[in-house]
């Protein structure tokens, strides 16, 4: 037996037909080239390097973990995907020679035969400015990660979409000879919501103050600019935080739909007003 012994280390415990005279590192078995495995110190056997792995602990992938993250609760979802809407829009609309850009603008003369673009004007932007997009989605990115969280995804979808029908709705009333596109009202929206619930919490609204205004007076005195679209989103938005904050707790999710509901009802019925009087 002792003779043999020395024979049989200098051969590979999964080949004994291949000599060798390198040893695992882990647990000493001698192993050929082929069951070799490069380790920080020497190498190692195909059974330790099993052993390893079963043993280190479980990564996910770094787009897997992205995406859970993205759907777990309180991730601000609904602002990702308008940003995501927005983007898909604005790809469409430079590949489209203009086609897409003209059906998603709100035009008041054409508020009777398409009045869906008073709403789809918040997702398009203008193609021959790409600081308009940029702006509009880096605010919402901001504010959106604030807000929804704190309003739910359901509520601040609404906020955005009513502070930008509000936007249409001030451009039909003060510019009807006009048209809007963007997501500046619905940002707007965002501003005053966020006013409202800082100041209704006891929070300091000064420096936020401070931004509205210089952000009006930019589109009172910048050609270009819908300053109608940015006061109107800014009023329904103020407005419908507000019914959010006076109505907080499960027991009034009715009054609160419902009180929504008005806001929304409130602009179709100026829509028609308002068109009424420019256009009829």
């Amino acid at each position: 037996m002792s003779a043999a012994e020395p024979e049989s280390r200098s051969r590979c415990y999964r080949h004994p037909d291949r000599e060798s005279y390198i040893l695992c590192q882990r647990c000493g078995r001698t192993i050929c080239p082929a069951c070799q495995t490069q380790a920080a110190v020497g190498f190692h056997c195909p059974e330790c390097v099993a052993e390893g792995r079963a043993r280190a602990p479980r990564t996910r992938p770094r787009l897997v973990t992205s995406v859970r993250r993205l759907g777990a609760e309180g991730a601000p979802v609904v602002t990702y995907s308008l940003i995501g809407v927005t983007l898909v829009a604005y790809l469409l609309q430079l590949i489209s020679g203009g086609f897409v850009t003209a059906l998603l603008t709100y035009r008041p003369i054409f508020t009777e035969i398409a009045p869906w673009t008073m709403v789809t004007s918040v997702f398009a932007h203008s193609p021959g400015s790409l600081f308009h997009i940029l702006f509009n989605m880096f605010s919402l990115f901001i504010f959106g990660r604030i807000l929804e969280p704190m309003i739910g995804k359901w509520r601040f979808l609404a906020l955005y979409l009513l502070s930008g029908l509000g936007g249409s709705v001030a451009v039909l009333l003060l510019n009807p000879s006009g048209g809007v596109l963007g997501a500046s009202g619905a940002i707007f929206g965002l501003f005053g919501a966020f006013f409202v619930i800082q100041r209704g919490l006891g929070g300091n609204s000064g420096q936020l103050v401070v931004l509205i205004a210089i952000n009006l007076a930019i589109g009172f005195f910048v050609p270009n600019i819908s300053w109608q679209a940015h006061v109107g989103g800014l009023i329904v938005g103020s407005l419908v935080a507000l019914i959010y904050m006076r109505t907080r707790g499960p027991r009034r999710r009715k009054p609160q739909a419902l009180f929504t509901a008005v806001v929304f009802v409130a602009l179709v019925a100026l829509t028609v007003v308002g068109y009424s009087a420019a256009f009829v």
